[in-house]
């Protein structure tokens, strides 16, 4: 009996596994703060510089670089383990913070160093990104995938309701320089709950970086259901990247609203977002994934849609509670599918170049958005519908019913 018990899925189980309560502490902490960053960074842009050109381009630039070198950090999460390179990310994160809060207090932030900055910053993004999801399958049971990757997606989605909140509050009170001080002091302790972190050695490499970074690369690329999920998801995150910088310029422009108003929108979401991705979190997806992607991502675009003729405070919350209901099919789905299609011995290098693939979409976003919405809102928004329509048709036609095992897949 107490075998059954332990193999029935629940969220009590979930957390009975050593190391997952504080796993998820340090992960709840570290994204609450990389969600204040990201809304202060294009707060202090609109704000310090009047550009959302700049605010764009900051985004991209904070996310776009760390992209690129993903294969590498994947692969050295397969060699060297995944808590210290956490760990590491962390501290990097509350020191770049701290030096730009430090620098715009004195007004000795020029546009050239903000975006050095936030370059250098996204260097080690991937570290800890790909580190602690690749953590959630190798620390759980699979019986308990569903559970751990809600509570993975909540990890973002709790995050998006304290910490856009939080940002727009301390931005429209302090100022965004001192505010930046707050995520930098929260990165600091996440990195301190997460050190000593119980991670399972899945050792696999050939003794050489690059090697196997490149390794990495090739599997996902060969590999039918992260290949199709790479082009259909980044497709999507180009519209979610315009909206992110679209949504604070119409809050600015048409509904008179300030820091602390869009701030409030982005909680919105993360609310309904929270409780769509629990109650997800119960349904088994296996065979049904491309019809619940393409149908979150479709509701996304209809959310985007209805923001065109946002004139009042009514509509735009609808719009955001539409993309928070939309996140528990798209997250908990997109999790899953990847855990269940990629090999343990390959976590490190095909979730890395997987996770970067799929979110590249959205710095690319944000530097469209950053170009489109000074013209246009109502352009910028049709674009970003375009690439969620456009990516629900590859994620439906494209991402294999049954796996198709990848190279070295199983």
């Amino acid at each position: 009996m107490r075998t059954v018990e332990q193999r029935r899925p629940s969220y009590r189980a979930l957390f009975s596994i050593p190391g997952i309560p504080r796993l998820v502490a340090s992960m709840l902490l570290a994204r609450t703060a990389g969600q204040m960053t990201s809304l202060i960074l294009v707060l202090f842009a609109l704000e310090r510089y009047g550009s959302p050109t700049i605010a764009g381009l900051a985004t991209f630039l904070s996310i776009a670089p760390g992209l690129l070198v993903s294969p590498i950090a994947g692969a050295l999460l397969d060699r060297h383990g995944r808590t210290r390179l956490v760990v590491l990310d962390y501290a990097v994160a509350a020191i770049s913070l701290g030096l730009l809060g430090a620098l715009g207090i004195a007004d000795a932030l020029p546009v050239p160093v903000l975006l050095v900055i936030v370059t250098v910053t996204s260097l080690t993004f991937p570290l800890s990104t790909t580190g602690v999801r690749t953590l959630f399958p190798i620390l759980v049971p699979q019986h308990l995938w569903e559970r751990a990757n809600a509570i993975d997606s909540n990890g973002y989605v709790v995050s998006s309701v304290f910490g856009p909140a939080a940002a727009g509050g301390l931005v429209a009170a302090l100022g965004a320089p001192y505010a930046l001080f707050v995520p930098a002091a929260i990165s600091a302790v996440a990195a301190g709950i997460a050190v000593g972190l119980r991670d399972p050695s899945t050792r696999a490499d050939t003794g050489r970086l690059l090697a196997d970074a490149w390794r990495g690369l090739v599997y996902v690329v060969r590999h039918p259901s992260l290949r199709a999920l790479a082009l259909g998801i980044s497709l999507a995150n180009v519209g979610w990247g315009i909206f992110f910088i679209a949504l604070p310029v119409l809050v600015y422009t048409r509904l008179g609203g300030d820091a602390a108003y869009v701030g409030n929108l982005f909680a919105l979401l993360g609310v309904v977002g929270f409780l769509a991705v629990l109650l997800f979190g119960r349904v088994s997806t296996r065979g049904r994934e491309h019809v619940y992607l393409a149908a979150a991502i479709v509701g996304e675009g209809v959310a985007f849609a209805l923001a065109i003729f946002a004139r009042d405070a009514m509509l735009i919350a609808v719009v955001m509670a539409l993309l928070g209901l939309a996140t528990g099919p798209f997250d908990v789905t997109l999790f899953t599918v990847r855990q269940r299609r990629t090999d343990l011995a390959w976590m490190g290098r095909a979730f890395a170049v997987s996770m970067a693939l799929n979110f590249a979409g959205f710095p690319i976003g944000t530097a469209l958005g950053g170009v489109i919405a000074p013209l246009s809102i109502d352009a910028a928004i049709v674009v970003a519908i375009l690439g969620n329509v456009s990516g629900a048709i590859v994620c439906f036609f494209a991402l294999p019913r049954e796996h198709a095992a990848g190279p070295g897949g199983s």
